[in-house]
């Protein structure tokens, strides 16, 4: 008994470490650029090179995650004290280069996924897929980490938001349109609306340790309100689409997650404690995921029904 209870510990420790909570993030983007292939172009789903799209984003992610935790400790960021979402080396032992050799690994297990990918569309897709590969990295790794930037919050937006949709409209399609980039927009806002929560959530340790993020250089106060700005931009967004592009009112059914950036920012403005604002990060979380999910239900019922 005592071995399995070991064992079980062991697995939710090797789990928390790839931040399931946060693919997601890579999920909704996959998801909901085949949504627009099909209700835009009419596309039938190659469904091969959809689920490789979908793992190595997951892949990716999770690769992300990791580099993330390591820099952070060896840069003296993470501590047995430090609240947030890592914390398998400085609270359960993991020994850095194990993490460093997990994420590599899973970049490369990415990396064959990509071959197939590029040999059943394009070689053009490696060099982009490269690129999402070395930001990824870059973003806490490096002399200069993106994250510790001013510009964390429109990397991560363009790479894992705009990025991936049109990523995975392209292998349907063979093509990037104007209509497929316009419906990315919301998605590249709201996975950097991830990032500033994350900030705003930080902004006293990362001013201890040195970083220049967004929030630190408005202040939490305005950075609150540049969140509250990119929850009502994306929602005002997909209306002006549904009146102006011809994109069906079933879009509109995002207006379902509005409770969730409502709580998020009702939690960052009346509690300031990095433990008291973790729900608002969740929230935020949450925002970005349903809000794809929701809108690439509104176009596969365009699909299917219009």
């Amino acid at each position: 008994m005592t071995k399995v209870i070991e064992a079980d510990r062991g697995f939710k420790v090797w789990w928390h470490l790839t931040r399931p909570h946060t693919l997601t993030a890579s999920f909704v983007p996959v998801f909901l650029g085949t949504a627009i292939a099909l209700a835009i172009e009419k596309q039938t789903i190659d469904y091969g090179l959809f689920f490789a799209m979908l793992i190595a984003s997951m892949l990716i992610q999770a690769a992300t995650n990791m580099f993330n935790e390591y820099y952070d400790y060896k840069l003296g960021l993470d501590n047995e004290n430090s609240v947030g979402i890592g914390g398998t080396i400085v609270r359960h032992g993991v020994q850095p280069k194990t993490i460093m050799m997990i994420a590599l690994s899973f970049y490369a297990i990415a990396m064959l996924l990509g071959i197939y990918i590029c040999a059943s569309t394009s070689w053009w897709l490696a060099a982009v897929g490269l690129v999402c590969m070395l930001i990824g990295f870059l973003y806490t790794g490096g002399p200069y980490p993106i994250a510790y930037s001013p510009f964390g919050e429109l990397v991560s937006g363009a790479v894992m938001g705009m990025g991936i949709i049109l990523i995975a409209f392209y292998i349907q399609t063979l093509t990037v349109t104007f209509d497929a980039v316009l419906l990315s927009v919301p998605s590249m806002i709201l996975v950097g609306a991830i990032m500033l929560s994350n900030n705003i959530r930080d902004i006293v340790g990362d001013t201890e340790g040195g970083r220049k993020t967004l929030a630190i250089l408005v202040g939490r106060d305005n950075a609150i309100s540049v969140l509250s700005g990119f929850f009502i931009i994306s929602y005002l967004w997909v209306i002006a689409l549904v009146a102006i592009d011809g994109i069906t009112f079933w879009a509109l059914i995002i207006f379902l997650s509005v409770p969730k950036p409502l709580r998020a920012i009702q939690i960052f403005r009346d509690k300031k404690e990095a433990k008291e604002v973790m729900p608002a990060m969740k929230f935020t979380a949450q925002t970005n995921t349903f809000f794809g999910f929701l809108l690439g239900i509104g176009l596969l019922i365009q699909y299917f029904f219009y």
